[in-house]
């Protein structure tokens, strides 16, 4: 058994130790599905992947180590090149990235400790993602809710408790109260946090919760009948700070608003552009209209090309025309180079028989009613209209 030195000191980010076994390993079991090697050592820093959290990266013996698992209580190091057998390495890991875990694992156990105390949830996933990590609880939690969890988890940071590993014998963990998300076999490691949480759990620590730095929760949604919640800890909390607080600067002299009034700023920002878009739409609608008055109410099959009338005004100019007696009306907006979108339509004759053979022909897609369809098309102007037009005469 590879002796864990992960567990003896969480923060020991370099050691050395003897490399009991180098295999090649196939491609499908390492990471971007290329060969590599799986190292056995005797004794390691590197964290495994498991309970959720991701293994520690590193170098070992001068090789780059990509990922770490344990099969069947072997710890194996799966790396770019081969180690020799029997031979000493020095193995660092990347301390920056397994401090960051760390941080992000405690959080999660306090908030975790905290939602279970205040109403019972259990917590029935974790995910310690590489942006961010997310909390499964078997309840639904309001904004509100998770405020009030937020506050008082960083006051549990703030009092910079000594987080315990505990090996308790299984008399002894008959009496405890714990959570626990599994059944487990064998020697079972139980954190705590005093006062928060007592929980079992597998990864590494940071050793007083004053290093978890600030504890924020992102988001809450509604997930399979309970809540997920995202969290950032620590170094990622104050990343997330330093990207939102640069874009409110951004966004605060765009608007010449205050950083603390943005939010108001685009309120009015909204409200201004939804009432131009109103007033847009009004004086469309008068285009269209005039459009429609200046085809002659002669009755006969109407095929308008358009540069400035599109979207729903479309459907609107060809409803207008066909309202003043003509027997088909098309409305095609955009150019021969990219292509047309089309409106047609006809209160005498069935438009889905008509768009199947116009599709054909066209390079196009798209259906509708009887009495009308849209869709898109490729073509010359001038070889659209006159099928349009001739296809309305043979009606």
């Amino acid at each position: 058994m590879t002796e864990k030195l992960f567990y003896q000191d969480s923060h020991l980010a370099e050691f050395e130790a003897d490399v009991q076994s180098c295999e090649p390993v196939s491609a499908e079991n390492m990471p971007g599905d290329r060969a590599g090697y799986a190292a056995e050592l005797d004794r390691t820093a590197f964290f495994p992947e498991g309970g959720g959290q991701y293994a520690d990266t590193g170098v070992l013996g001068g090789v780059r180590v990509l990922d770490v698992q344990e099969k069947d209580g072997r710890i194996l190091h799966l790396l770019e090149s081969p180690l020799e057998p029997g031979s000493r390495v020095k193995g660092c890991i990347d301390w920056e990235e397994r401090f960051m875990k760390m941080q992000q694992h405690s959080g999660e156990h306090i908030v975790s400790g905290l939602v279970h105390t205040a109403f019972g949830y259990n917590n029935v996933g974790f995910h310690l993602g590489s942006e961010d990590c997310t909390m499964d609880f078997d309840g639904e939690l309001t904004k509100e809710q998770l405020l009030q969890i937020e506050r008082e988890a960083n006051r549990a940071v703030w009092k910079n408790l000594e987080i315990q590993a505990l090996y308790p014998s299984k008399e002894e963990l008959a009496g405890m109260e714990y959570r626990s998300k599994i059944e487990i076999e064998g020697q079972v490691r139980i954190i705590v946090v005093p006062g928060y949480d007592v929980c079992a759990c597998c990864a590494p620590h940071v050793s007083r919760t004053g290093e978890i730095g600030m504890i924020k929760l992102t988001r809450v949604q509604r997930y399979k009948g309970g809540a997920r919640v995202t969290m950032l800890c620590g170094v990622r909390a104050l990343e997330d700070y330093e990207v939102k607080q640069e874009q409110a600067g951004e966004i605060s002299a765009l608007l010449c608003a205050k950083e603390n009034e943005i939010s108001e700023a685009v309120r009015h920002l909204r409200d201004e552009a939804d009432s131009f878009k109103y007033e847009l739409g009004e004086k469309e609608k008068k285009l269209v209209a005039a459009k429609a008055e200046m085809i002659p109410e002669d009755g006969k099959a109407v095929c308008i090309f358009t540069r400035d009338i599109e979207g729903d005004s479309m459907r609107l100019l060809m409803n207008m025309v066909l309202e003043n007696g003509h027997s088909i009306c098309a409305v095609l907006h955009g150019n021969d180079m990219d292509g047309y979108r089309y409106v047609i339509g006809s209160r005498l004759q069935n438009m889905r028989e008509f768009v199947k053979e116009f599709n054909a022909v066209f390079d196009g897609r798209g259906g509708g009613r009887p009495e009308m369809v849209q869709g898109t098309a490729r073509g010359h102007e001038s070889d659209i209209r006159a099928w349009i037009l001739e296809k309305a005469g043979e009606a």
